[in-house]
């Protein structure tokens, strides 16, 4: 943005003051001005020419001009009242944005040194409650400095971020465990203190200020423990692309995801527990993309998708399980694509389709189960066009199917061998034999009799 120019200033009353002396001479021939342009123009407009000359002085001429010397001394008494009036209102008004600049540089030095000093808490080599008292004092600095808020978090996140040594076990020394039991409960602070400030209005503490929207950066940590229950991640960008989940339990449980982005892209799901159970999926976008899934337990159990997306494209299982079990797809998209099974499984026991859909899209089934028991296809779609399948077990078991579509309708069997489009079925099962409805079967294949080895049909379909 331009300068702007002083004349602009002056009228706006942003400018220097002016000399009293020459603000009042100013305003006094301002005055004059207009009242001789006034008299000229008014007289002009009457047709006057000339005056009348009197050779005596009357006392109604001499009354007239005491009346005129008179209005002329008020009008010079109230400009320079007007003057002065407005000079005293401009240096009150100066006086009070000095002071409220004075008072602005002053909080700005204090917030500066509490955030030296709270950073200096944080990075503290002594015992673990100054790193906890860092914490606090960090997050209590974020709820009273708005405009550096995002800074603070930013510092907090990256705490997490920070090298972290894994347990060291019950055979390392006595102090090595408890240097790390206390170096855990500080990060797993920072994920409570984070969380605090992520929920709904009803439900955050009085003192602790709305963060939500805010970016959150956990790129790359460990994460060994720790609670998000009942976070909202409703706008921003939430990261945890690289994290690694090694151990303990951590909680999304009830956590709602109605905007921005959450990533678990290339994420490591190597032992311990994360739950996402009962959370809320009704809008953004939550990508797995290309996360590894090894060793953990992961848990959607009850979850409910009535919006939004949620990836596992390229996502690779190769042990532990994650379960849809009872979760509910309403309006969302759960895609599978590309993804690699090779053992550990997944499982939607007792899942309700009655929207959205859910993709297995190039997939490849090489070990492990896929599981729909009890899952209740109403509406929606289920889809697993082009999946590759030469291992693992596909099963329906006391499924119903009673609207929406689960698809295998590219499929292609020869000699034994299912061909789902593209791909190819070349071992393991695929089980509907004891599905409960069979209403609105899926869309197969018209494979003849008897269907293809590995693949069980209801009796009646038999």
């Amino acid at each position: 943005m331009g300068k702007i120019p002083g004349w602009y200033r002056g009228l706006r009353g942003d400018g220097p003051l002016v000399p009293i002396g020459l603000a009042i001479g100013g305003t006094l021939a301002l005055a004059l001005a207009i009242a001789a342009a006034v008299t000229v123009i008014g007289l002009n407009l009457l047709h006057f020419r000339g005056f009348k000359p009197e050779p005596l002085l009357s006392a109604g001429t001499l009354y007239d001009l005491l009346k005129v010397a008179f209005a002329v001394s008020a009008g010079i008494g109230g400009v320079i009242a007007l003057v002065t009036a407005y000079r005293r209102q401009r240096f009150t008004e100066l006086a009070h944005d000095l002071a409220a600049r004075s008072e602005l540089r002053e909080a700005s030095r204090l917030f500066n040194e509490r955030f030296a000093t709270a950073a200096g808490q944080l990075g503290d080599d002594r015992p673990a409650a100054v790193r906890l008292a860092g914490v606090y004092a960090m997050a209590g600095l974020a709820d009273d400095w708005p405009a550096q808020r995002q800074t603070c978090v930013d510092v907090l996140c990256a705490y997490l971020r920070m090298p972290y040594e894994p347990d060291p076990g019950g055979e390392a020394p006595a102090g090595a465990r408890q240097a790390f039991r206390a170096l855990r409960e500080v990060r797993h602070t920072v994920i409570r203190v984070i969380t605090a400030h992520l929920q709904a209005d009803d439900r955050r503490a009085a003192t602790a200020q709305d963060w939500r929207g805010l970016r959150l950066d956990f790129t790359d940590a460990v994460f060994d423990g720790g609670t998000f229950a009942g976070a909202e991640f409703c706008g921003g960008l939430v990261s945890f692309t690289g994290a690694e989940f090694c151990g303990g339990t951590v909680d999304f449980g009830r956590a709602r995801f109605s905007g921005g982005a959450v990533r678990f892209d290339l994420a490591k799901f190597s032992g311990g527990t994360v739950r996402f159970d009962r959370a809320e999926f009704s809008g953004g976008a939550v990508s797995f993309i290309h996360a590894e899934f090894s060793g953990a337990a992961v848990s959607f159990d009850r979850a409910e998708f009535s919006g939004g997306a949620v990836s596992f494209i390229y996502a690779e299982f190769s042990g532990g399980a994650v379960s849809f079990d009872r979760a509910e797809f309403s309006d969302c998209t759960v895609s599978f694509d590309l993804a690699k099974f090779s053992s550990g499984a997944v499982g939607f026991t007792g899942a309700k389709f009655s929207g959205g859909e859910v993709r297995f899209d190039l997939a490849k089934f090489s070990g492990g189960t896929v599981s729909f028991i009890l899952a209740k296809f109403s509406g929606g779609e289920v889809n697993f066009g082009r999946a590759q399948i030469s291992g693992g077990d596909v099963s329906f078991y006391r499924a119903q199917f009673s609207g929406g579509t689960v698809s295998f309708s590219r499929t292609k069997f020869s000699g034994g061998i299912a061909d789902f489009g593209d791909a190819k079925f070349i071992g393991g099962t695929v089980d509907f034999g004891r599905a409960a409805d069979w209403s609105v079967p899926p869309h197969l294949p018209p494979w003849g009799e008897p269907p293809p080895p590995g693949v069980t049909l209801p009796k009646e379909q038999d």
